[in-house]
């Protein structure tokens, strides 16, 4: 009786450790076939500690799916567009009126010319029966006669040495208004003129004509004037001293300040009665020397300075 317990004690102890054995199996191999932690954790930036804080957290009763963190939009930016430029108004320049009969006719009468083209002052041409002489072409008495004794004094006579003038470059010369002043002396007002022989030349910078001096109705001497100018506002004044040129040059041939001519008597004049000087511009301080008479002094634009 002893020995059946005893037996059935020892099978019934046998199917429990298989049974056992056999549940101890069955869960490993569940285990394996489930993937790791590792492998279903989805790869994340969050960090490591929060996924350890999120585990020790109870698991919640309703389960819901993973979704991914939501993220703000990002503005756009609407870039300003550049300001407009302003509208530009052409206006096509306006015609000239059509020409009517009244306009047409004051064109052909006053047509407006250039100064620079010409000063059109040809002298009047006489006939060959005219009475009067044409001084344009005519030689008539030129070297004829000699001048009287007593105006011959008065022309040759010695220049006043204070009525000579030096420029800054240092050529002296005598002002045009003593040349008539002699000539008035010797001939009487009216007693001499000066008659242009051909068109004023009119060039970029130049004046120049030819004049001939008529004393006592006959030609003495032909001279072609000139003078520069720097403006066409200033030709008028420019053709004034182009006469003048001339007049200057036409009474050398009749002895009138023919000292200036003479280069002994320029160099001995400019040793005893000029002075070379230093000047300084007072608006622009440019330097420059100045050749002067002794007697004058410096003026404005300009002061006296040192080199």
């Amino acid at each position: 009786m002893n020995c059946i317990s005893t037996r059935r004690g020892y099978l019934l102890f046998k199917s429990c450790q298989q049974s056992s054995q056999s549940s101890i199996s069955s869960l490993r191999l569940s285990r394996a076939k489930q993937p790791s932690n590792a492998a279903r954790r989805p790869f994340s930036s969050t960090p490591i500690s929060a996924v350890v804080n999120t585990a020790n957290k109870p698991p919640s009763t309703a389960s819901s799916p993973s979704r991914p963190p939501a993220t703000k939009p990002t503005p756009i930016r609407q870039s300003t567009p550049p300001p407009a430029a302003p509208k530009q108004n052409f206006t096509l320049p306006s015609e000239p009126p059509p020409p009517t009969a009244r306009t047409a006719a004051l064109s052909q009468t006053n047509p407006q010319r250039s100064l620079t083209d010409g000063l059109a002052d040809m002298p009047l041409m006489l006939d060959e029966s005219s009475k009067q002489i044409d001084w344009t072409r005519s030689y008539y008495g030129l070297g004829n006669a000699a001048f009287s004794a007593e105006q011959q004094e008065v022309l040759m006579q010695a220049i006043a040495l204070d009525d000579i003038e030096v420029k800054p470059d240092g050529i002296v010369y005598l002002p045009e208004i003593k040349y008539r002043r002699i000539l008035n002396n010797a001939f009487g007002p009216g007693g001499w003129g000066l008659a242009p022989r051909g068109e004023s030349i009119v060039t970029g910078k130049l004046v120049t004509r030819e004049y001939g001096l008529v004393v006592q109705g006959r030609l003495v001497s032909i001279a072609r004037g000139e003078q520069q100018y720097f403006d066409p506002d200033g030709i008028p004044t420019a053709t004034e001293g182009c006469k003048s040129n001339a007049l200057m040059r036409c009474c050398k041939d009749i002895g009138i300040a023919s000292e200036l001519w003479d280069p002994r008597f320029i160099r001995r004049f400019l040793t005893e009665y000029t002075k070379e000087v230093w000047v300084e511009h007072v608006v622009t301080k440019k330097k420059r020397k100045l050749t002067m008479r002794k007697d004058d002094v410096v003026k404005y634009p300009f002061k006296e300075t040192k080199m």
